[in-house]
C-alpha cells in the first residue's frame, strides 16, 4: 500500500479516487473510512456541519483524535454552536473551527446589509467556499456526510470521489444510506444531533437561509427556500 508520506500527482489521486469509488461502492462506512485513514493518515480529515456528528462518530470509531473541521459562517443557530461544541466535549475528535476573513459586521460594511438576501452565492462563497478552501490545504483527502436520498443534485454522489476544483480526494462514507440508516445508528451509538432536527428541520445552516420543511418536500427544500439555488458551492 502507497503511504500516506508519499508524494502523488493530482493525477495518480485522481485515479486513486476513481478507483476507490468503484471498490468500495459496496463496502461499509467504517470501511471506506478505514481506507481512507489508512491511505491519507494525517492528510484526512472530516468537515462536519454540526446537523449531525454521524461521520465525524464513524470517523473516530476508525481514527481516535481525527479532525474534524467545521466552517462557523457567524450565521448559524444557536443550536448549531451549540452542537459544535458538545462534540468537541464528548467525543474523540479534534474539532477545528474555521472563519471567514471578514466578520459578519465587516462584510455588512463593505457589501451592506444582508447579502444573503441580495446575493447568497456571493455570501456563501465569502463565509463557507473560501474558508473551507484555506482550511483544506494541509489535507489531501477529506470527508463529508453527504448522501444520495438527499435532493437529486446529490443522487449520484460517489462514496470516493475526485474533488477537481479543490484537486483532493473526497469521501462520502455515508452516500448510500437513507435518513433511516442515519437515525438507526444515531439511535444505536447515542451520536449528538443538532436540536433542531427536532424541529421540522431536516437540512440545517446557516439561520437567514433555512427553514423549516413542509410535509412532503425533500430534505433539503428548507435551504434558500424560494431560490433555484440548492447548494452553497461546497460540494459543486
Amino acid at each position: 500500500m502507497t503511504t500516506a508520506q508519499e508524494e502523488r500527482t493530482s493525477e495518480e489521486l485522481k485515479a486513486l479516487a476513481e478507483q476507490a469509488g468503484r471498490d468500495l461502492e459496496d463496502a461499509s462506512a467504517l470501511e471506506i473510512l478505514q481506507w481512507a485513514v489508512d491511505t491519507f493518515g494525517k492528510g484526512f480529515c472530516v468537515t462536519s456541519s454540526m446537523e449531525d456528528a454521524v461521520v465525524a462518530h464513524l470517523a473516530s470509531r476508525v481514527q481516535k483524535g481525527v479532525d474534524v473541521v467545521f466552517l462557523d459562517t457567524g450565521y448559524h443557530f444557536p443550536e448549531t454552536i451549540g452542537t459544535r461544541d458538545a462534540v468537541e466535549a464528548v467525543m474523540d475528535v479534534n474539532v477545528i473551527t474555521l472563519t471567514p476573513r471578514q466578520t459578519v459586521a465587516e462584510q455588512d460594511a463593505e457589501y451592506g446589509p444582508g447579502l444573503h438576501d441580495r446575493d447568497p452565492d456571493l455570501c456563501c462563497r465569502l463565509r463557507k467556499v473560501q474558508p473551507l478552501e484555506r482550511g483544506l490545504r494541509n489535507y489531501t483527502a477529506w470527508a463529508t456526510g453527504l448522501r444520495r436520498d438527499e435532493s437529486e443534485t446529490r443522487a449520484n454522489t460517489p462514496v470516493v470521489g475526485w474533488d477537481e476544483k479543490r484537486q483532493k480526494v473526497k469521501i462520502s462514507p455515508i452516500a448510500r444510506w437513507t435518513q433511516d440508516d442515519v437515525d438507526a445508528y444515531v439511535a444505536e451509538h447515542g451520536v449528538l444531533t443538532n436540536p433542531l432536527l427536532m424541529d421540522g428541520y431536516t437540512s440545517v445552516g446557516c439561520a437567514p437561509c433555512t427553514r423549516r420543511v413542509l410535509e412532503g418536500e425533500d430534505a433539503r427544500s428548507g435551504r434558500w427556500a424560494g431560490r433555484a439555488k440548492t447548494e452553497c458551492g461546497l460540494h459543486g
